[in-house]
């Protein structure tokens, strides 16, 4: 189960509880917008979570970490039986990760010391200190990730993306979104691009994996999750999914059943 310990490093620490450990979460547990004191990383080592923020949504499966730093208000959504590792980061070692919420893929070695950090008791005083500092240090070389998905601001573009999300399937060309939303289309593609830094059929490529990852993680075939995501067929799934997460959806469910054991 979660467990606390109370940092020891700075007076300043001293009124936060610093959080470390993990629980086996059920399938679409969800946690309310909620902010830390401390930077927080989120693990799932078996199943999958999604977090979101003011600045959009990211998914992390069983090969990827979430990392949200001081005071930034966030919410988690979490699927299929998901083995949740938790650990607060102190803010004297948030300088060394970037400074906006993210996803980091999880090495052998990161995977390895989180899970060592949120299993086993400290035998030795400051064990855990040094353990988190080589987290950090992994984290900071890490690539971030292309599961995020970024949230408009424009009412124009954030209508056409509730949209969207409100059915991923929906085969509407941006033509169409933009009659239904009041913009042109030459409009609607300008603010994906400059607001969003991708193009509409990128970001509803990254909808609809968000999604399918989720039908993935609960046990959907991929057959079953390319329809219920929106592909014509299996194979162009296939091929959008290893794209954006880097591996096929069979090797990741592959993955999950080796991590879960």
């Amino acid at each position: 189960m979660l467990k606390t310990r109370q940092p020891s490093s700075t007076p300043a620490e001293t009124d936060d509880e610093i959080l470390l450990g993990g629980a086996w979460l059920p399938h679409g547990f969800q946690l309310d917008p909620h902010s830390h004191v401390h930077g927080q990383l989120v693990y799932a080592a078996a199943g999958a979570l999604v977090t979101t923020t003011e600045r959009g949504t990211w998914v992390a499966p069983a090969d990827r970490i979430t990392w949200t730093p001081p005071r930034f208000a966030h919410s988690h959504r979490f699927y299929g039986q998901t083995d949740v590792r938790l650990v607060s980061v102190p803010l004297d070692l948030c300088a060394g990760l970037i400074d906006h919420p993210s996803v980091f893929a999880v090495s052998p070695l990161l995977r390895e010391a989180l899970l060592a950090l949120t299993d086993e008791p400290e035998r030795r005083p400051g064990a855990h200190r040094r353990l988190l500092a080589v987290i950090v240090d992994e984290l900071a070389d890490a690539a971030e990730t292309s599961l995020h998905l970024p949230e408009a601001s424009d009412d124009r573009l954030r209508a056409a993306t509730d949209l969207l999300r409100a059915d991923p399937t929906r085969p509407s060309t941006l033509a169409e979104l933009g009659r239904a939303v009041g913009a042109s289309e030459r409009t609607l593609s300008r603010l994906f691009h400059a607001e969003l830094s991708m193009s509409f059929h990128r970001w509803r490529t990254t909808l609809r994996i968000h999604h399918a990852l989720a039908h993935l993680t609960d046990g959907m075939t991929v057959t079953e999750t390319a329809v219920a995501c929106g592909w014509s067929n299996p194979s162009s799934f296939i091929d959008a999914f290893t794209e954006v997460v880097g591996q096929t959806p069979g090797r990741y469910q592959a993955g999950l059943r080796i991590h879960a054991r």
